[in-house]
């Protein structure tokens, strides 16, 4: 899809979409639309008794008098002091989603100036605390923001579909008053897009095609952006002591492997920030061998690493200035003769010593080295991981939020404020010394599972164990890195979770 910013189009074809507020009167073209038309729109809108220009909604006319696009289609953008960034891009993923029910491909999208002048002066006292909210630029390359990240589809295995089938839009022209600065903006939102689209593909790849060897090489592309790629493979993890990782992947012909990936910034000497990713690329369960019912699910078990190369994608892109490190552990957690079973007590990169309780308990036991490792290599000033770790994440937030545990509340401030201004959101659970306590092994240091109660808590108990003196964060997104149905900027499938929140996180703590 071509996405451009003009003030004028010559073209007049296609689609045009007329944004109006729910307590503003429309502005003079709208007006002038209509009354070419004998107020055939307004009509069309009175009409319809579900449309009251609230958010996401439409309504379409074709055929009007004096027009001559195919269909103008009216979209509500609710009440005008909620004209924010935030609402721009859920407007633009509901607009593609009534777009792809009308079949159209050639869109313009109109919201009159002075329109965005009257809310200007209605919202003036909120001027200085939302500026970003009446800025019909802003508001016009995020919604095209938004439109982008639902129209993903993954499709590459669909052989019936022809090219044709696999385009939804052509083109989508906003008329603004500043098309340089509102492309420059947009411009910057699109690297993100590249991101996320790179992670929802991976999430979104069947385990035979994406196992940890192969993952490894998707994220060596990253190398012509100017990310530096290394892979460890079994030998040295060996010789690094990783039995913790090693001992999940024994079971499965597909070698474990550890991604590191560095974007040095403007310093390389920089104190970096380091973001860690779970990498099960399959997880049957081992021994504990999960039920077969949806077991198909589990070739998202590395949304986490997944969610580190798309961000690190990002970065790149950008020329973020901030210096990166991310890192994935990659395994493949499968039932065998050489599988780990219950009871085995391995020896992670720490010296701690794990007793294996539940060979489905196998995030945790990869990200214990990874951590250990990170800190101990790079010396990070803030660590983030983040894993589809835990069921019980799902039971306690649902598919809304994702769970945040940290040893730093500055930190988990921080995310916290990110997450909010990407619509990312993250709820902040608790870490005690007497969640830490269950985790405690009658025979080893530790145990890697301790039964249903308060299940994610004790599994980031069981991660801050191999967290030194570093401000840690881990993110649980077992409920929001796939969506069993369309959401208002992404279609049934994997979301990318993250790697929006990520690089917020980045843009407001390390590039100012």
């Amino acid at each position: 899809m071509k996405v451009s910013f003009v003030k004028s189009t010559a073209t007049n074809n296609g689609t045009l979409v007329v944004g109006v507020f729910e307590d503003i009167e429309p502005g003079q073209s709208f007006r002038q639309i209509d009354t070419e038309n004998k107020g055939a729109i307004s009509r069309a809108i009175k009409a319809h008794n579900r449309f009251f220009k609230k958010r996401g909604e439409f309504v379409s006319v074709a055929g009007l008098n004096g027009v001559t696009y195919d269909r103008v289609i009216v979209a509500g953008l609710g009440k005008s002091n909620e004209l924010s960034v935030s609402a721009a891009r859920e407007i633009g993923g509901f607009l593609l989603s009534h777009l792809l029910v009308m079949n159209q491909q050639d869109v313009t999208f109109l919201l009159d100036i002075a329109t965005v002048k009257q809310v200007t002066s209605k919202n003036k006292k909120k001027a200085d605390s939302l500026p970003d909210m009446l800025d019909i630029n802003q508001f016009s390359a995020n919604l095209a923001y938004g439109l982008r990240l639902k129209e993903y589809r993954f499709d590459k295995y669909k052989t019936t579909l022809k090219p044709k089938d696999k385009t939804f839009l052509g083109s989508l022209t906003f008329l603004v008053n500043n098309p340089a600065a509102t492309q420059k903006i947009y411009d910057e939102l699109a690297h993100t897009i590249e991101g996320v689209f790179l992670t929802r593909d991976l999430v979104s790849e069947p385990a035979n095609v994406i196992y940890p060897k192969s993952l490894a090489d998707r994220a060596r592309a990253l190398t012509k952006l100017g990310v530096k790629v290394e892979v460890l493979g079994v030998a040295e993890m060996k010789k690094l002591g990783m039995g913790s990782l090693l001992g999940v992947g024994q079971g499965s012909a597909n070698e474990s492997q550890l991604l590191v990936m560095e974007w040095p910034g403007d310093d390389k000497k920089a104190e970096p920030v380091a973001f860690v990713g779970k990498g099960v690329t399959f997880d049957t369960g081992g021994i504990s061998l999960k039920p077969a019912a949806n077991m198909e699910e589990m070739k998202t078990d590395m949304a986490g690493a997944a969610t580190v190369i798309g961000l690190m994608h990002v970065l790149a892109s950008r020329k973020s200035k901030a210096r990166v490190i991310g890192l994935a552990g990659l395994v493949e957690n499968m039932p065998s003769g050489t599988a780990q079973r219950p009871s085995d007590v391995v020896t992670s990169m720490s010296g701690q010593t794990i007793e294996i309780i539940n060979t489905d308990a196998e995030g945790r036991l990869v990200l214990a080295d990874v951590l250990w490792y990170c800190q101990q290599r790079f010396k990070p000033k803030y660590m983030v991981d983040l894993a589809t770790l835990t069921g019980a994440i799902v039971v306690a937030l649902g598919h809304h939020y994702a769970g945040l545990f940290s040893n730093d509340q500055r930190l988990a401030d921080l995310l916290i404020s990110s997450s909010k201004k990407v619509d990312e959101p993250i709820w902040q659970m608790p870490l005690h010394e007497n969640y830490n306590k269950i985790m405690n092994s009658d025979i080893a240091d530790v145990k890697n599972a301790a039964g249903r109660d308060a299940g994610s808590i004790t599994a980031a108990q069981f991660l801050q164990r191999f967290v030194k003196d570093t401000a840690w964060a881990h993110l649980d997104i077992a409920g929001v890195a796939w969506t069993e149905k369309d959401i208002a900027l992404c279609p049934k499938g994997a979301t990318g979770f993250g790697v929006r929140l990520l690089n917020q996180f980045v843009v407001d703590n390390f590039e100012k």
